[in-house]
């Protein structure tokens, strides 16, 4: 054969969410804006011109959240 690599399909991907997936991304969307607001204007504007959008910016806030969270 001359093309092996075409026999080793992997599954389609789906655009399809399950309600569970669907509410864990509501939940991290609503985390971020709610983070985003408490933010100083000074410290919005350094996130911004760290990340280059306030989807990476947003992104990254919650990600350390999550892997080191506020301590209470």
């Amino acid at each position: 054969m001359r093309f092996p690599h075409c026999l080793n399909r992997e599954p389609a991907m789906t655009d399809d969410f399950s309600e569970t997936q669907a509410n864990v991304l509501i939940g991290t969307t609503e985390k971020m804006i709610e983070i985003w607001r408490r933010l100083s204007p000074e410290k919005q504007a350094a996130l911004l011109a760290r990340f280059g959008s306030e989807e990476n910016a947003l992104a990254a806030l919650v990600t350390t959240q999550l892997v080191a969270p506020a301590k209470p």
